[in-house]
């Protein structure tokens, strides 16, 4: 029957306004009408990333459920792991609407949220009182187990956006697995300011005190922008082996509107989905060159596939994430997008997602390369 209302519901939700339609999918999400299967794995398909043991490197990128609002459900939905948020200190209304916009001929999304979010103590509460993960994540798992990070942001009106980040991890840190320090969303006006090498820096510094104080030290993310150039992503590598991060995200949202065709192309905000994907890739592999295996990395940005995810894999990253691809294939995606990536896996004779990590990378260089030349 929830097959049923899924197949039933997606043209209803393709017509409706993005973001009532995103509302209505955490509604559905909440009251059970979404299948929740587990998370698909294999022995090949189990991974370790930053210390924590995934049933699939599959995840949820932030900025689905930015309030907590659905976890379990979430979890049992197929994602290896699930990243809320982002969560600001002070609760916030965001940008004015409408600030989301699908653009389905590129199968894109552009949004322009900023930070809208309940506001980190109320985030706390609800994920205060998820059940905590255990041994044995996916499906066999009790309901709502699995891994969970929350991604840190600002306060538009902050006097000090830097001492935010640590302020939210203080309040909801020992509540999650992981925390991503959020400075490369495109929508906060001078956030993406904060990537540079000294206020990045201290930035960091001062999260990396703020974790030290906490219960349980939780592994730390950075998440980055595409539009880097290669100076700064030397800058960031540095900043990254130096800080003690445990991992980067690459990437955010994009500025750029390269080839677009939708009528909405010209919207202000951050383009994911279709079209990020080689950009996003190329900045994962010139990453993963710098940092050589140090740290490991989370690609990020259009894939809907499991040949895509397996070429995030294979240009350097020990996990992905992903987001935008349900807007137009549905929470079922997920899992075909694990079984895919296992029988690819297979196919290669990998016997793990660590096996593949990097093993493509030196070609996705050369087309930098010769892109650039």
């Amino acid at each position: 029957m929830k097959r049923l209302l899924m197949a039933l519901g997606m043209p209803v939700l393709q017509r409706m306004e993005p973001e009532l339609a995103h509302g209505f999918a955490i509604s559905a999400l909440r009251r059970g009408l979404v299948p929740t299967p587990g998370a698909f794995s294999t022995p090949r398909l189990e991974t370790r990333l930053a210390g924590l043991n995934l049933p699939n490197p599959v995840g949820l990128a932030a900025g689905f459920d930015k309030n907590a609002q659905a976890i379990a459900p979430l979890l049992q939905s197929g994602f290896g792991f699930i990243e809320l948020g982002a969560a600001t200190p002070r609760a916030q209304p965001g940008n004015p609407r409408p600030r989301l916009f699908r653009l389905r001929e590129d199968q894109a999304v552009i949004n322009r949220f900023g930070f809208n979010n309940d506001g980190a103590e109320a985030i706390a509460a609800r994920l205060r009182a998820r059940p905590k993960a255990g041994p044995g994540t996916g499906p066999k798992a009790g309901p709502g187990t699995g891994i969970v990070g929350l991604n840190l942001g600002a306060n538009k009106d902050s006097a000090d956006r830097a001492a935010d980040f640590a302020q939210v991890l203080r309040i909801c840190g020992p509540y999650v697995d992981f925390a991503t320090v959020n400075v490369s969303s495109p929508n906060t006006e001078k956030l993406r300011d904060l990537q540079g090498k000294a206020a990045l820096s201290a930035l960091l510094a001062g999260v990396m005190e703020m974790r030290a104080t906490l219960p349980r030290p939780i592994p730390v993310f950075l998440k980055i922008a595409p539009d880097l150039d290669l100076a700064a992503l030397d800058d960031i590598a540095e900043i990254a082996r130096e800080s003690g991060l445990d991992a980067v995200i690459a990437t955010n949202t994009t500025l750029a509107r390269n080839g677009l065709t939708s009528p909405h192309s010209a919207e202000a905000g951050g383009l994911s989905g279709a079209p990020l994907f080689v950009p996003s890739t190329r900045i994962l592999a010139e990453l993963s060159q710098r940092l050589d295996g140090r740290i490991p990395l989370v690609g990020v940005g259009g894939i809907a596939t499991g040949a895509q995810a397996y070429e995030k894999i294979r240009a350097g990253a020990s996990a992905v994430q992903l987001y935008s691809a349900l807007v137009y294939g549905g929470i079922g995606l997920v899992n075909t997008i694990a079984r895919d990536l296992d029988a690819l896996l297979q196919r290669d004779g990998y016997a793990s997602v660590a096996d593949a990590v990097g093993s493509g990378r030196s070609a996705w260089l050369a087309a930098a390369n010769s892109i650039a030349g």
